[in-house]
Order: C-alpha cells, then structure tokens, then sequence
C-alpha cells in the first residue's frame, strides 16, 4: 500500500506524510501520495498522530476529510512539532470554525452573505489557490440529500454561475488561501450570499474531477507544497457556456453484484475487505446521459435500484 522510499517522484520533498484516518476517508489522499512517489502511513482515530508521524519519520501530515475543528487541532500540532500540514495555514482554519470570524473575513472581502439561520439551498464550491495569489474556482455542487449530490447545481443559471466563480476567488484570494478549500453559499431566488468555508477535502471532489479534468487531492498536496497553480487541460464538459455536463455522486453500501465501468462510471471504494460504503461517480454530456448511466450502475451494483437510502432524485 505504501510506495517505496526510493522513488524518483518525491517532487514535494516530503517523502513519507501520515494520513489522520483509513478507509475511505483517506482513500483519495492514499491515491495522490502513490501517484506522487510518496510513502505514506494510516494513524487511525485515538492515537498520538503527530508523535507518530515524528516516530515513522514522516516529514508532513494530511487530515485526509477530518472536520474543520479537526484540521485546526492538527495543524496548530504539526506547527509545534515542525511537520508540514497538507492544508491552509492554521489561523485560516481557525477562521473557518468559528462562523462570526469567517463571515467578517469575506465581508471585509467584499462578498455578500447570506444568512445560515435559515435552511436555504446551499451551493458547495471548490476553490484551489497558489502562493502566488493566483486562484480557480472548479465546478459547483449541491448535495440533495445524505447520499446524493449532482454537479454542476441546476438552480444556477450560466450568468450566476459566473458570478459564483467571481465571488469564490475573490474571497479566496483576499483570504490567502493556499491549498484547496469549498466556499458554501445559499441561494435565496437570485440573491448568493456567503455562509462558510471548509478546508481540504470533503469527499465531494470527484464532481468537479470528472468535469474538470484536475486530480483536487493531488493539486492540494501540490499547492501546499509551493508548486503554481494548474489549469484544466480540458475545459468543463457538454458545449456553450454554462454548460459543463452533469456528474452524480451517490454513497452506497455493499451491494450483491459487481459493478461493469464502462463510460462515465467510476467507483471509489478502499481496498480492505471490510470497508462497508463505496462512493460511486457517474457523468455525462448532459443530465439525461449521466442519470442513465448512474441506473445502469446501481442495478450492476446491487441489482436492483434499491441499493441506496433513496435511489431516486427527490426533483425528479
């Protein structure tokens, strides 16, 4: 599972990072490792991270999708200990936790808020920045309910879109974020207004992947490391403006069958015989491709549509 010590591709300079979690939580940030030539090692919820990362003689520390409050204890560790932390830097995260502090951050940014007492619709979008100042903001998701999200949101129109993206990276640049983080906003008729941010990962960046094109948990190693910012070297899925396609995320259990691939399918599950959820990725030129193919995948999956809490879109 780890890569060897000897590999050409310790392009960050950190050799070994120690990954805070296991299963799937890590799974993507155990791909970006591999793929970058870097060791890396599982400390699992109770142990003493940061002293065994000290210990393996890891030289930085990924939290993987630990909660914000998480990361912020993990980074301000890393700090005292002299680790790198894979993610922004701590006093941004701890911005990020208290929502009074964020909220002020991206007012005095210029950005509108919105107002989180209410259970507005939320649009979820990630944002990847350099140290040069330089940042892009992907592909935006909503999530319908605790085992659905579709990107891009079809409440947006392409000229809100836009406007999102516009908002996205100015708040990320007046910030500082280095590193990648999810910008929320609700969506009351035509009015966007900020409501929080969340560092690193979320679980939900296969959406932009597969329309973009970017590899987010290699980008977020990359970015924290010092490295520019890359653009997409494909653009955004589907033709005209506003138009990136469609992508579906779901959160599945075991199911009996095996699922085919093929087009527009991909399955992300760790390798350990007891992993108990997978999360499966489907997408396509345009709405109607990509929930066909996401039927095809869930009668492979499971054999039936009932494979999920609740297989059907509550908008459909």
């Amino acid at each position: 599972m780890q890569a060897d010590d000897n590999d050409s591709g310790h392009v960050l300079g950190w050799q070994r990072v120690m990954l805070a979690g296991n299963g799937l939580a890590t799974l993507r940030a155990e791909q970006a490792c591999t793929e970058l030539g870097l060791a890396w090692r599982n400390a699992v919820d109770g142990e003493e991270l940061v002293e065994r990362a000290l210990r393996l003689g890891c030289r930085a520390v990924h939290p993987g999708e630990e909660a914000t409050e998480a990361q912020w204890h993990l980074a301000r560790a890393c700090r005292l200990a002299g680790l790198a932390f894979v993610g922004p830097r701590e006093s941004l995260i701890a911005a990020m936790c208290d929502e009074a502090a964020s909220r002020q951050l991206m007012r005095e940014a210029g950005l509108p808020l919105g107002d989180s007492r209410y259970r507005a619709p939320c649009v979820h979008l990630p944002v990847l920045a350099d140290t040069r100042g330089q940042a892009l903001a992907l592909i935006e998701h909503e999530v319908l309910d605790d085992t659905l999200a579709v990107a891009p949101s079809e409440r947006l129109t392409p000229e809100q879109r836009a406007y999102l993206g516009q908002l996205a990276i100015q708040g990320a640049r007046a910030v500082g974020l280095v590193g990648l983080a999810t910008l929320s906003f609700t969506l009351v008729g035509n009015r966007l207004g900020f409501v929080a941010m969340r560092p690193g990962l979320t679980g939900f960046e296969g959406l932009a992947e597969v329309l973009t094109g970017l590899d987010l948990s290699i980008e977020l190693m990359r970015l924290v490391a010092g490295e520019r910012l890359k653009r997409p070297r494909v653009g955004p899925m589907g033709h005209g403006p506003g138009r990136p396609g469609q992508a579906r995320w779901r959160r599945l259990v075991h199911g009996a069958g095996q699922l085919g691939g093929g087009p527009g399918v991909r399955l992300d599950r760790p390798v350990s015989a007891v992993a108990t959820e997978a999360r499966l990725l489907v997408w396509g030129r345009d709405v109607a491709e990509a929930r066909r193919r996401e039927r095809r995948a869930l009668v492979e999956w499971g054999g039936e549509l009932g494979t999920t809490a609740n297989p059907g879109d509550p908008r459909e």
